[in-house]
């Protein structure tokens, strides 16, 4: 192990500082080592390996298609493209599809179509075009996306920026509200924030965000990279409200653990400003991606996995709020995409997450006091239950731990 990791160490570059684990091999909900230790994946990659590992029909479906045909140019078509924006339109609601790779270049067509509305549709002025996003966002890695970031880390060094973003608190529609001029063309928000801690908003909140919106003409686009296919109990998390935005961005899970696929769907009054040569993607849309993508719908659907999560999410949320640790301030969250708050002066997140690790759970700190856990959807409450015999064990090493009355 100490090997590869210091093979990585001597030629990679050091923009990520992983666990110290070496992880060779993958089945389902588990992970080992290159030692053959086993692990229990509570990240799931951000919600990219939703399926767990080794899902049989995503594996027949790539393994199929690439002996087939895997990438053309888009100056082609493909016969496994159409089905897929067909049926990516049919569970987002929306009229049109533009297919990307990652969730950052899903995030930036956004904003290259917001721009363009706000100038061709509701008529601002040019260069003028402004989107408002909220504090603590985290909508990818780009220059672009960065310059609007709250997290200083995220800026330092990389202006200068894209000017044309306003940041709003998270959760206050009336901030939202009091934010707009006549020069805004869009709000970008993620139903929950991950990155800044599995931060969910006040109920109702999107849907009062979604009435501003169409009161000011205002575009709202949301952010479903992480939160959706079914993370957090319904295919979107937009659905906990029945919200229906101008425009919708998934991603990560939609490419089955395998491959990165993601897209922006939107209304045809929106995506309509597109022509020909405005935009594109080397790899977004390819025959490969696209068929592992419709086969990762499928898989969604037949499994009933939303519901799935729905139920093991609120199993693992009680489970974890039962646990009683002078350790653990907060415990929050929706369906399965749940944060730990932990009391900074006892146990920073990253040393719990170490700590987590050595008994055999896999999990990612954030903003130096959560522990997240988002393990894929096909998890079951045995292994949940092994999950949290394990986070409680981790815990006794910082202070007693008691079973909290019901």
């Amino acid at each position: 192990m100490s090997d590869r990791i210091a093979l990585e160490q001597r030629y990679g570059a050091t923009n990520y500082l992983p666990l110290p684990v070496v992880l060779s091999r993958g089945e389902g909900v588990w992970l080992w080592d290159d030692e053959g230790r086993r692990y229990l994946d509570m990240l799931s990659a951000y919600s990219a390996v939703s399926f767990g590992y080794g899902h049989p029909k995503l594996l027949a479906t790539l393994t199929d298609q690439a002996k087939r045909l895997a990438v053309t140019s888009r100056a082609f078509h493909s016969d496994t493209l159409g089905p897929f924006l067909a049926k990516l339109c049919e569970i987002t609601g929306m009229d049109r599809a533009l297919p990307m790779s990652t969730g950052a270049e899903g995030v930036e067509t956004a904003i290259k179509c917001a721009r363009k509305w706000g100038y061709v549709v509701k008529k601002v002025p040019e260069g003028r075009a402004e989107i408002i996003v909220c504090a603590g966002n985290f909508h990818g890695r780009t220059s672009t996306i960065v310059g609007f970031s709250s997290e200083a880390q995220y800026r330092d060094g990389f202006g200068p920026f894209s000017t044309g973003f306003r940041a709003v608190p998270f959760g206050d529609a009336r901030a939202l509200e009091a934010a707009i001029t006549p020069e805004t063309a869009a709000f970008l928000v993620e139903p929950i924030q991950g990155e800044a801690g599995i931060v969910v908003p006040p109920e109702g909140y999107l849907t009062e965000c979604a009435r501003i919106c169409k009161k000011h003409n205002v575009l709202l686009i949301v952010d479903e990279v992480q939160t959706g296919l079914g993370r957090t109990g319904k295919v979107l998390a937009i659905h906990h409200e029945g919200v229906k935005p101008d425009g919708i961005i998934p991603g990560k899970a939609l490419g089955g653990g395998l491959l990165p696929v993601s897209a922006f769907c939107a209304k045809e009054s929106v995506m309509g400003v597109f022509k020909p040569g405005d935009h594109g993607s080397t790899f977004g849309g390819n025959a490969l991606g696209a068929a592992v993508g419709l086969t990762a719908i499928e898989v969604l659907f037949d499994e009933k996995l939303a519901d799935r999560a729905a139920t093991m999410g609120a199993y693992l949320l009680k489970r974890l709020k039962s646990i009683s640790s002078p350790v653990v301030t907060d415990v929050r969250g929706k369906g399965l995409l749940i944060g730990v708050e932990l009391d900074p002066k006892r146990v920073t997140a990253r040393k719990f997450v170490e700590t987590l690790l050595k008994h055999g759970v896999l999990s990612k700190d954030t903003h130096g006091t959560v522990a997240r856990f988002a393990p894929p959807l096909v998890v079951g409450r045995e292994e949940l239950d092994w999950a949290v015999e394990r986070i409680r064990d981790a815990l006794k090493e910082y202070g007693p731990v008691y079973e909290r009355a019901a």
